[in-house]
Order: structure tokens, then sequence, then C-alpha cells
């Protein structure tokens, strides 16, 4: 029987130490594999991709892009529970605040869109606008990550479909830029001072850095395979990115422009590829690490406090193929895009029913 499966949240609380709180009962999943997820569980949409904090860190987004019905919600991070929730036709991993949170941006996916909502100040969206990157599939663009310029409010957008970085202003909607990315792009981080952008080109192996005043391609540094999720470390100058088909997080040395470290993100060293490294954060002091490996339901934790002398701090269980992992309000913040269980589906095909 086709199985229904319900798609949770999952965050910790937690300490100065990285300690986490509160566990849930063990869950076995159809493949007999166990799950002992920790934290408490909130629940979500169909595949949830990408998670985007608000700059003072009250809102939380979460985009839901799976076959069911696709979504945005938003959560209060203080209060631990959600505000709003607006359908969407059609989207996919791009989401971001503006640099003064009035706004969040996200991606329309194959509908090629960037969507425009107006945040309230109770957390409330309003779809307000949208930006208009060509015509629907079966033009093939497809927006993925968003990165926002905190100095100008620029919208920098990587696509899947063209291998593009767009720029956009979006007070007027103008195309301020399209360039070559070289391969499908994945995510897109402005720096704070406005000077770079940093994109991981999911199809080439590298990330990409634009020298934003010259308006160039100033650097590409070979990484990992299949990159995907990235975190900037500005006070070491130091980015991370996350390589799904490697089991590893490479960490480029933006001074010299290389990778200095390579972290091994899997269970065991020797591991085979299959972990599916696909997101991860800093925690607020900037000390360790957090990185979400899907295809192990776990969150990794490293000690990043020496540049090149990481050390693995283990493994926090989560729920069904971890997607991303979030820090805000001295919590970690999970999407699990497929919970934390599977239960039967009453109202989908049945094959013992002849008249479906």
């Amino acid at each position: 029987m086709k199985l229904r499966k319900w798609f949770l949240l999952l965050f910790f609380s937690v300490n100065v130490t990285g300690g986490f709180s509160q566990h849930a009962q063990p869950v076995v999943l159809p493949n007999g594999w166990r799950l002992t997820p920790t934290g408490k569980h909130l629940p979500l949409g169909d595949l949830p991709l990408n998670m985007a904090i608000s700059p003072n860190g009250r809102w939380m987004a979460v985009t839901n892009n799976g076959y069911g019905r696709q979504c945005i919600k938003i959560f209060d991070t203080k209060k631990e529970q959600e505000v709003d929730d607006q359908t969407i036709a059609k989207s996919w991993y791009g989401l971001n605040f503006s640099h003064d949170g009035k706004w969040l941006y996200a991606s329309a996916g194959n509908d090629n869109q960037i969507k425009m909502y107006r945040v309230s100040p109770i957390g409330k969206l309003t779809l307000s606008d949208s930006i208009v990157m060509g015509k629907q599939w079966p033009m093939r663009i497809s927006p993925s990550g968003i990165g926002v310029n905190p100095k100008t409010g620029d919208l920098f957008v990587l696509t899947r479909w063209d291998n593009s970085m767009y720029i956009y202003r979006p007070s007027d909607k103008k195309l301020l830029k399209k360039v070559d990315l070289g391969g499908e792009g994945y995510q897109v981080i402005v720096s704070s001072d406005g000077k770079f952008a940093y994109a991981s080109c999911w199809g080439c192996d590298q990330v990409r850095i634009w020298d934003i005043r010259q308006g160039i391609w100033a650097a590409s540094v070979p990484v990992g395979s299949h990159p995907n999720e990235m975190c900037l470390d500005e006070k070491k100058r130091r980015l991370f990115v996350a390589n799904a088909n490697d089991n590893s997080v490479s960490v480029i040395n933006l001074e010299q422009q290389k990778v200095e470290e390579v972290l091994n993100t899997a269970l065991f060293s020797t591991s085979l590829s299959g972990s599916t490294t696909n997101g991860l954060c800093l925690l607020r002091n900037g000390k360790q690490l957090a990185i979400a490996n899907a295809d192990n339901n776990c969150l990794a934790i490293f000690d990043v406090s020496e540049p090149s002398k990481s050390r693995s701090l283990g493994f926090i269980p989560v729920g069904w193929y971890p997607t991303n992992v979030k820090f805000a309000n001295d919590k970690l913040w999970v999407t699990n895009g497929k919970g934390i269980h599977s239960s039967a589906n009453p109202f989908g095909p049945n094959p013992a029913n002849l008249t479906q």
C-alpha cells in the first residue's frame, strides 16, 4: 500500500556545551532502521528543504517542496509555535529574508518566479509581488538559492536549469545582471560588507566567488562532489560547504581562496559515500558546526574553534532524512524531510479498491 508520511520539524534546546534535551520513543522505519529522535516535534508540510531566519532572530520561515500541498510556514522561534502557513503553487529550496526583515523572498521553482511576501510585525505573510524571471516551464530556469546583499538589498539568485546567477533590484524588479555559473546552482550567500557573493555550483563541484564591486567572478574553488548548502564564518574568514556525494564538508580559507580542511561527517571514517551531507550551520559562538546527514538520520557536530584543527564531537539522532539545520534563539532547528514515521494513506491510491 502507498504510504502517507507526516513531515515534522525537530528542534533542540541547546546549552553552552552543546547538550540536547528530551528524547522521543524509538520508531522503526519500513526499511528496518530504528530512529530515536531527540527534541520536540512540530508538524510541517511535504518535504521541507530549507529554513530562513529573520534578521532579528524572531521568525523562521520553512519552505515545503514535495508532491503534496507546497507551502511556506512561519514559526515564532521564542514561543516555538507556527504563526502562518501560505500555499505556493510551486516552490523549491530558495528562501531568504530582506536585510530589514520586512520581506521574505521565495523560489517559485518551475514557475520561474521569485515570490515577494510582506512580513507583518506578528510574522504574517502577504504575497505582494513576484519577480518574473521568464515564462513558466518548459522554459528552463528554475530559481534555487537566494542571497540578499545587506548593503543594497539586491537579490542574487542561482538557477538549476540554465546554470546562471541573476542579480535583481527588488524595489523595481529590475534585472541588473545575468552571468553564467558553469553548472546547476544551489545556494548563494552575500558577505555582510556587501563585497562578495559565494555561490555553490551543484553541477560543477566548485564554489564560485563573485566580486560585487568589479562585477566579475574573482575565483573558483574546487570542493567535493555535489556541493550544496554553505555557511559563512566571517570572523575567521572561512566558508563551510556541505558535499552531498562525499560524506564531507569542505572548509574554504577565504583569504587564500582554497580548501584548508575537509571534515568527514560519516558515522565511520571508512564509510562509503551515502551519508548525503546536505545542510549545516554554525552555533552562536561560531565554535561548533552542526551538519545534517540526510541518509544517516542524524546531525554530526564538530568543534571548529581552531582553523585546520577541527574535531568530531559525535552525532545527534534526529528524524527521517534531515534536510536542513539552523540555529536560532539558543536552539538547533532541524527539518526532517520524511518526518519520523510512515502511516497509511487512506485518501490515496489503494490497490484493494478496484474502482480506482
